[in-house]
């Protein structure tokens, strides 16, 4: 298959074409992260050059991903909280002048009558190159393992030691970084926390919570621990943070 990359601004798209790319997204709670809220338009201006599509033969999207620069000393112990934070980084990072170092790839998707091809590695190559190109020495990813969901009780810290038998990561999405040399860095046991009513966490997930107490949900990494009489449901969600070499 012949690719191109394109900025994903760099033109009008076709609603037929996005609608299929984006049809199968992450659970409609993926948005109820408020810190997200607050700072992803600024990401969204300040960092299109960093949102990337890979374009076929006929001109069509199918795939994407996107990535924030930060500045980060290599540390381990230094690496943002996850996801949310790696915004907030990148954001606050840019409004006080601070020189970044580091590319933080936040998310690639890929759609769903091409998975299995490769898409999603290549997706990734893109935005590593991107950073080649400007000179940042250093590409991590917060990767939100796709199987997780259904070990929604295994603390994140264990399931990203789970190895298959040939040694590679249990999860695929973990190996499809691995396959291009990232390796794992460590946990991200809160990389992003969603909060919400009771009645938005039934809408959200299609449940009821009679009570207080904590949930499984699907699509969920981990468990939704409601609380009726504050009227609160607080997702926190794992992720592992991942270095590409």
């Amino acid at each position: 298959m012949a690719l191109k990359i394109e900025r994903t601004d760099a033109r009008i798209r076709r609603d037929e074409h996005l609608k299929e790319l984006f049809s199968e997204g992450f659970p409609e709670f993926i948005t109820a992260d408020r810190l997200v809220k607050e700072y992803i338009g600024r990401v969204s201006e300040w960092f299109a050059d960093l949102n990337l599509m890979l374009i076929n033969e006929h001109d069509v999207p199918v795939a994407s991903g996107w990535g924030v620069p930060i500045h980060w000393d290599g540390l381990p112990e230094t690496l943002p909280t996850g996801y949310t934070q790696a915004l907030v980084r990148a954001v606050e990072g840019r409004e006080q002048g601070v020189e970044p170092n580091t590319l933080v790839i936040c998310g690639a998707i890929v759609t769903p009558a091409l998975k299995g091809h490769g898409l999603a590695g290549e997706t990734l190559k893109a935005l590593r190159q991107t950073a080649r190109d400007v000179g940042w020495s250093q590409v991590i990813a917060p990767v939100r393992p796709t199987t997780k969901a259904q070990y929604p009780l295994t603390p994140i810290e264990k399931f990203m030691r789970w190895r298959r038998e040939d040694g590679m990561a249990l999860d695929p999405w973990i190996r499809t970084h691995q396959r291009l040399g990232a390796e794992v860095l460590s946990a991200a046991p809160a990389s992003q926390t969603m909060t919400g009513t009771v009645a938005e966490w039934e809408r959200w997930t299609g449940m009821a919570f009679p009570e207080s107490g904590d949930y499984v949900i699907p699509g969920g990494l981990s468990l939704l621990r409601i609380d009726r009489s504050a009227d609160e449901g607080v997702y926190r969600e794992p992720n592992i943070w991942m270095q590409h070499n």
